[in-house]
């Protein structure tokens, strides 16, 4: 014989199984509003509270509690009440009133917002603008940089760089080549105090120069290894030799597919007459302003960083040591940088920026 109250039947219309289920779906739901609406859904089910408490891993006290409460007031019955506490102060229209001067004015005595300007012009405090700012991911001390290519080949040359990335010829290599012109030797006016416990290193904020050297290099964008080669100026002459000492450097079995930016260097007659010469090189250029689709710029970007910006260098010979040091140690344990997105993603991503920025109002 069954024992206790007879529970109501739990039974539901079309529309809450629909609500119901997408809160239990819904990556963005708070998982105490996905474990209700899933007691929910299985007491529809027909199954005791028992059951649904172990199939839930809670108690039977709370199926109860959510069963007797979807009764009374439906989905609206599963949301968290009004908790107590000290009314509210700040109006959804300080809210308001806040985001909008943040994203359509700016301060008489500067370009951007501060958390103690908005504060003093919306009558808030500093932590109340600071709370608004980070709810809705504001950060107007911030800035980045954009440049869209005007290429009226962009299209093509995408899909035919990333094509090579994504997919390699067979018997080729496919080689990322640029310059890194300027590379200046610095060392700072006064011996670096170094690094100690509490105290990070310590420098001049003056420098000492010491002449200035040129790198080119070829990345291998399959392997992670790199051909460089030094020079004091970069000219077509300078990069014809590089040409040579790449030629030198691959099996005359494979083909070379050259990735290579606009530089006037990179068009002259010369590098025409040497490319014909030299037929198992084909050159594939990248848009204009599009610098970032060459991966040898990552490799420069990694070579700043770890050798070249708090590199200290009494003379270019030293630089330049430093360097073969740094690509050598690349060539013993090269780490390629995978390409992941394909020529249709790019170009999607484009064209939502392009979207965005034209709908901006400005």
């Amino acid at each position: 014989m069954a024992r206790g109250r007879p529970r109501p039947p739990m039974t539901l219309t079309a529309e809450e199984i629909d609500t119901l289920q997408r809160w239990t779906r819904r990556p963005t739901t708070a998982q105490a509003l996905a474990e209700r609406a899933r007691i929910v859904l299985a007491c529809a089910s027909g199954k005791d509270n028992s059951a649904v408490a172990a199939e839930a891993r809670v108690t039977r006290q709370t199926v109860g509690r959510w069963r007797r409460r979807f009764l009374a007031k439906r989905l609206d019955g599963l949301l968290d009440e009004p908790r107590p506490g000290a009314p509210r102060t700040i109006t959804d229209e300080h809210v308001e009133r806040v985001i909008r001067l943040t994203l359509e004015t700016k301060p008489r005595d500067a370009t951007h917002w501060s958390t103690r300007a908005m504060a003093k012009r919306s009558g808030l405090s500093q932590t109340a603008v600071s709370r608004i700012w980070r709810t809705f991911a504001l950060q107007p001390h911030r800035v980045e940089t954009f440049k869209l290519s005007k290429d009226p080949l962009f299209i093509e040359k995408v899909r035919d760089i990333v094509g090579l990335y994504l997919n390699p010829p067979d018997r080729a290599l496919v080689l990322c080549v640029d310059e890194k012109t300027q590379i200046q030797a610095l060392d700072r006016s006064q011996p670096i105090l170094p690094l100690r416990p509490g105290q990070a290193e310590r420098r001049t904020h003056d420098y000492t120069r010491h002449g200035t050297t040129s790198l080119f290099a070829a990345f291998n964008a399959k392997t992670g290894t790199i051909i460089t080669e030094f020079h004091r100026r970069q000219r077509a002459r300078e990069f014809r030799r590089f040409l040579d000492t790449i030629h030198a450097r691959v099996p005359p079995r494979l083909d070379v597919h050259l990735i290579l930016d606009n530089s006037s260097t990179h068009k002259t007659p010369a590098i025409h007459r040497w490319l014909a010469r030299h037929p198992r090189f084909q050159v594939h250029f990248t848009p204009t302003s599009a610098s970032w689709i060459n991966l040898v710029e990552r490799w420069f970007a990694a070579l700043t960083d770890k050798q070249l910006r708090r590199g200290v260098h009494r003379s270019t010979r030293e630089l330049e040591l430093a360097i073969r040091r740094y690509v050598e140690i690349t060539n013993h344990h090269p780490k390629p940088f995978v390409w992941t997105k394909s020529a249709d993603e790019i170009l999607a991503s484009v064209a939502r920026f392009c979207d965005r920025i034209s709908n901006s109002g400005h």
